[in-house]
């Protein structure tokens, strides 16, 4: 019998500054597919993280959350960013084929992406965001695959 063990970070932040700076440190071990899925209620840091993220890629396009265009796609930067927020999903008519984004040689970020747990690759990165006050914010880090385990032991 195997055991085996997920490993899982625990990161607080205690400010927008310190979310963009961890943000900047996944992206500088960054790698084509990249998968990155983020959940946390509304406030929680989500487009916090990816604005520093695109940033750090080189993308000088202003990051909002595509709230209602589901997904964004920057060229910009070192790599493409697929930025999705998947939160109104069920409320389009749209059909979007997930798959086709995770294998671009771009990187995905998707915002409430427990919306949409049966697309996502196996392989992935997971970021859940928990508010603690105002300010500061935990972060728990859930490596899914070698590649993603081997950037949180580079990086965290």
């Amino acid at each position: 019998m195997i055991l085996v063990i997920k490993v899982e970070y625990k990161i607080t932040s205690y400010n927008e500054k310190e979310t963009i700076e961890l943000a900047e440190n996944l992206e500088s071990e960054k790698f084509p597919n990249m998968v990155i899925c983020l959940k946390g209620n509304l406030g929680s840091g989500k487009t916090v993280f990816t604005k520093g993220f695109a940033s750090a890629l080189g993308i000088t396009d202003v990051i909002t959350s595509p709230t209602f265009n589901i997904v964004k796609e920057y060229y910009s930067g070192q790599l493409p960013l697929f930025h999705m927020d998947v939160y109104r999903i069920d409320e389009t008519d749209v059909e979007i084929d997930f798959h086709e984004y995770f294998v671009k040689k771009g990187i995905s970020i998707i915002e409430w992406a427990d919306m949409i747990s049966d697309e996502l690759p196996d392989e992935r990165l997971e970021i859940s965001f928990k508010i603690i006050n105002e300010d500061t914010r935990m972060l728990v880090i859930k490596p899914f695959g070698k590649k993603y385990e081997d950037l949180c032991e580079a990086v965290l």
